[in-house]
């Protein structure tokens, strides 16, 4: 009896609805396929790396159901990274080295001919980095931010704005119950759309984005704007790497071993004191959405896109189109080449049809 082929899948960097409706569209398809066999590494490559490994068998069984469930079943983690690996020197400091090499050594060893990656920009890197070091790889898209140009959406996206409508919607009512201004913080780090797409949805009064820099005196004249016209109430979307025309991001340096961003967070405060600084008059409330956005059930768009990707990027195994990423583009299924996947940044264009179209229906973004 011939020992079937091995298949390695792994999830990295931060979680995202739709990650195990992945996994079970690799073993689903996988199991049609008489001579493979699919485990996973617990933890992105961090499950290899270890001593013991951490590897778990992926069957129909063990993946029965779990396209419903939030989170990954393999666990992830943004600080793990082999080709950046942390590691304490004798005097207490901390450097970082390159395990790429080890790594491919260790899934020889266990019988692996090819990985699956799925995760964002920063993984797709590293994916990058593995292929060119001969590692039979394919990446599949995932990041709520939906910043990667090469596909026209990821999962995860879609349901972190149903997440973030959701609480904007809530916050309506009792901006208006109070006459308030509410400010609602959003993630994206460096790209809008949540935040974009969130005001079109919410019909919010003012959206600020990183692609767009505000002037706060414009904003300020869009808030009393609605006071004097007696609405009495403004809500605004602020994206967390949203910064004004004379600022910065508001962020900051993590100090946990092996993160490799800066911390975004914050720029809700940072607005509310601004405008108080400009003498707003109304009451001011700031919700910070945080990862409640990342987490819970995904909508059943990012289950079906999220399984999609995971038959393709099996398929991509079997046809040898390694160093290759699964992509959704023009609603179809396709690959592109881990390098175009990860040369530009998906960001907002301020000119797009979408912006002009949220200006038409009132939304100020502080320009």
């Amino acid at each position: 009896m011939s020992t079937k082929k091995k298949l390695l899948v792994l999830t990295g960097g931060g979680d995202c609805p739709g990650l195990n409706a992945v996994i079970r569209g690799i073993v689903k398809r996988a199991s049609q396929e008489s001579d493979w066999s699919v485990i996973g590494s617990i933890e992105a490559f961090n499950g290899v790396l270890e001593d013991p490994m951490r590897i778990i068998d992926l069957t129909s069984e063990t993946t029965a159901g779990i396209h419903v469930k939030g989170g990954t079943i393999l666990k992830t983690t943004n600080k793990g990274n082999p080709v950046k690996f942390p590691r304490q020197l004798e005097d207490g400091s901390w450097t970082t080295i390159d395990r790429s090499e080890e790594l491919i050594e260790k899934l020889k060893g266990i019988g692996v001919e090819a990985v699956i990656n799925i995760g964002g920009d920063g993984s797709q890197r590293i994916s990058q980095h593995l292929f060119e070091k001969g590692l039979n790889i394919v990446g599949v898209p995932k990041t709520i931010d939906n910043d990667l140009s090469a596909t026209d959406f990821t999962f995860g996206f879609r349901t972190a704005v149903q997440i973030a409508t959701d609480s904007f919607d809530k916050l309506v009512t009792t901006a208006e119950s109070h006459h308030r201004v509410m400010i609602m913080e959003v993630m994206g780090r460096d790209a809008g759309w949540i935040a974009l797409h969130t005001a079109i949805a919410g019909g919010a009064e003012i959206c600020l984005i990183p692609e767009i820099p505000y002037d706060i005196d414009i904003v300020m004249e869009r808030i009393n704007e609605r006071y004097e016209d007696g609405r009495g109430f403004v809500n605004i979307v602020v994206a967390e790497g949203a910064k004004s025309k004379d600022g910065k991001v508001t962020s900051e340096k993590s100090d946990v071993i092996g993160y490799g961003h800066e911390r975004l967070g914050g720029v809700a405060f940072t607005l509310s004191r601004q405008l108080k600084e400009r003498g707003c008059q109304a009451d001011i409330r700031e919700t910070v959405l945080g990862h409640i956005q990342r987490g819970g059930t995904p909508i059943s768009f990012d289950r079906i896109l999220a399984t999609l990707f995971g038959v393709k990027a099996f398929e991509m195994v079997l046809e040898n189109e390694f160093g290759k990423m699964a992509s959704y583009k023009n609603n179809e299924i396709t690959s592109v080449g881990l390098k175009e996947a990860i040369s530009d940044y998906n960001l907002v264009d301020k000119n797009s049809f979408t912006v002009r179209a949220a200006k038409s229906t009132g939304i100020s973004f502080g320009d």
